[in-house]
């Protein structure tokens, strides 16, 4: 728990056996001094791992570190998200992270913060953070300019990072209501928010070289993929029918 909310983690995990115990275990000891009774407190509630089809021992790995593993075969980054989800306790906020050690687990405290304050989606910020060399790719790096700039065109919204390390308020992820099993799942998230004029902040999050070869930025054909599916993404959501129906409803949100 974090200041009184109660805090679940949702980690998608495709062949992470060289690095998921290690990030469920730097999440288990995650603590905070409580003002009360000046006695370490531990952060997190409950994490949730979903083994999205590895043909390696991460789940077993993930089990040992004390991680609840769940299993969806369809390969997918948002689809192995959604099902986690739905094995997620209730609780105050979901923080999603990677299963491939590439981001700095304490960092994770800034943006729980920003929740308590009243954000309702904290994004951790590589571009905004130290990246170490090689952590990330000159094609993601691309993608993340050119999907900043789209959003900031279409919504007004300034985007530095699409990153996956990020905490959002439980009732503004049902709200959002996500539907992508692709790799649109991140930009899905943010532009929604945006569309439902909620409350985004960056803060800024190091990058260190992850541990074994990304399914995504590691193959030409991976990078493709995850390209088509942000940029169709986007368009989806600037030409589709969720704009027209969240200006309906924050009007009637208004009105209350």
């Amino acid at each position: 728990m974090y200041k009184n909310h109660t805090v679940s983690v949702v980690i998608p995990a495709l062949n992470e056996e060289a690095a998921i115990g290690k990030v469920v275990t730097d999440l288990q000891a995650l603590t905070l001094v409580s003002s009360k009774t000046l006695s370490a407190e531990k952060v997190i509630d409950a994490i949730i791992v979903c083994d999205n089809g590895s043909s390696d021992n991460t789940a077993n790995h993930a089990k040992a570190a004390g991680a609840l593993v769940v299993y969806q075969a369809q390969g997918g980054y948002g689809i192995a998200c959604q099902t986690a989800l739905l094995h997620c306790p209730p609780c105050d906020i979901v923080l999603f992270v990677d299963g491939d050690d590439s981001c700095f687990i304490k960092q994770a405290i800034p943006l729980l913060q920003g929740i308590v304050d009243g954000d309702d989606l904290a994004i951790g910020s590589r571009i905004l953070g130290n990246v170490e060399e090689g952590a990330l790719t000159s094609v993601q790096k691309f993608g993340n300019w050119l999907s900043g700039r789209l959003i900031e065109l279409f919504w007004q919204q300034k985007v530095s990072d699409l990153g996956p390390f990020r905490a959002i308020r439980s009732e503004a992820l049902q709200r959002i209501a996500m539907q992508d099993v692709s790799f649109g799942w991140t930009v899905e998230m943010q532009v929604k928010a945006a569309i439902l004029a909620m409350k985004t902040s960056e803060y800024p999050v190091d990058s260190k070289i992850r541990i074994g070869q990304s399914k995504i930025s590691g193959t030409v054909k991976g990078s493709i993929l995850a390209g088509i599916g942000i940029l169709s993404m986007i368009a989806k959501l600037r030409f589709g029918s969720f704009a027209k129906q969240a200006q309906q409803q924050n009007r009637a949100i208004d009105k209350c």
